[in-house]
């Protein structure tokens, strides 16, 4: 089974009935709701819900926060050995207040747990369960020591790594561990402060979006962020993919068409007993441009975008962790990189449409149906030697 290491938080969200000018300074009539979230949670969540079931290596205290997350974990029937528990832990939570129309507006986390008890000792208790995962999933919500020796356990069984960043500030903790990392998915700003952080310093400018309510196209988008994707590829992270909110989703790698097609290890020989595989073969079909062989070695950069899909939304929070999820239960049952991507982006409408962070169940039926329109929809916007 997948592994997933990191946060498992209770989610304030605060959502304003009316729309205010200047809210500053006073209360707003409007709907507080309680939710199960954090990064590693919400993927984890989304992977058993579309199978296979992942472990999940988190901490949570023995207070009514810690209780309610994990009595959901097992009401999903999924393992809590990997979950430390304590009365000294405090049970991570964060604040979110959202906008009329369910944007993100700001936030404030307490997660200092997670950092504090996910230590080094406490994940090495489970190195025999990453070493025979498909895939490990990290959040960076985990410190320094911890990332590092999660990676190294992987690497040192040849598991791929990947890296969910969380927010701006956390994300820069790939530096350390870039080299071991597979996949990473950060967001445009998580990207810019990726970049930097590896290179040690801050070269790569941040992207001005919305100057004069200009909107840019995916190409012209690509060029600015361009020298930050490259710059991670230059690093060793085979697979760059870069959230982009309702523009999509760039999926980047060095190598060449042939990466499309690339599955995980051991995933293969179960692809064919599982739902979620023969679901979505039959709406996205490997295509031959995938199997390309013009591009061989790792030299050569290239770039797809995958569109988001339409959707009515309820609540956007929950939408990076389920195309992460989507993509990794799409991998783990093996489909191959760009069936995942577009499993992926399903998932995430289906989780902007719910008003949970991971919605209560998904239909495989239309998440497949959706899925093989982001399959065909699918656009090469960039290749060419990286040297």
């Amino acid at each position: 089974m997948a592994v997933v290491i990191g946060g498992m938080v209770l989610d304030i969200h605060a959502t304003p009935s009316i729309r205010l000018s200047n809210p500053r300074g006073t209360t707003t009539p409007g709907k507080v709701d309680y939710m199960l979230g954090g990064v590693a949670r919400n993927i984890a969540e989304c992977m058993s819900k579309l199978r296979p079931k992942p472990f999940i290596i988190s901490a949570l205290g023995l207070d009514n926060a810690g209780n309610l997350l994990l009595e959901h974990w097992r009401s999903l029937g999924l393992p809590v050995q990997g979950i430390r528990q304590g009365l000294d832990i405090t049970t991570a939570t964060v604040s979110n207040m959202f906008d009329i129309d369910g944007e993100l507006v700001a936030g404030v986390a307490s997660v200092e747990s997670i950092e504090r008890y996910l230590t080094p000792n406490w994940i090495q208790q489970f190195s025999s369960i990453i070493s025979a995962a498909p895939v490990l999933m990290i959040d960076a919500n985990l410190s320094s020591d911890a990332l590092m020796v999660s990676c190294q356990t992987a690497a040192d069984a040849g598991v791929p790594v990947w890296f969910e960043p969380v927010s701006v500030a956390k994300s820069r903790r790939v530096a350390a561990v870039a080299k071991y990392v597979t996949f990473a998915s950060p967001n445009e700003t998580e990207l810019l402060a990726m970049a930097n952080a590896v290179t040690g310093g801050n070269g790569v400018l941040p992207v001005r979006r919305n100057l004069d309510n200009a909107k840019f196209s995916i190409e012209t988008l690509f060029g600015t962020l361009k020298p930050a994707i490259s710059v991670l590829l230059e690093r060793g992270i085979k697979f760059v993919i870069v959230t982009l909110g309702s523009d999509g989703v760039f999926l980047c790698s060095r190598g060449g068409p042939r990466c499309l097609n690339e599955t995980l290890n051991g995933a293969q020989s179960l692809g064919m007993e599982e739902e979620l595989y023969s679901t979505v073969m039959m709406s996205c079909p490997p295509d031959d441009y995938s199997r390309s062989t013009s591009f061989k070695g790792s030299s050569h950069l290239f770039v797809v975008h995958f569109p988001a899909l339409p959707a009515t939304v309820a609540r956007v929070s929950g939408a990076g962790d389920c195309l992460v999820g989507g993509i990794l239960s799409a991998l783990c049952s093996g489909l191959n990189v760009k069936q995942s991507m577009a499993v992926g982006v399903a998932a995430a409408k289906a989780s902007v449409q719910a008003e949970a962070n991971v919605p209560t169940m998904f239909d495989l039926a239309a998440m497949a149906g959706d899925a093989g329109v982001v399959y065909s929809s699918a656009k090469v916007i960039f290749q060419t030697s990286a040297l």
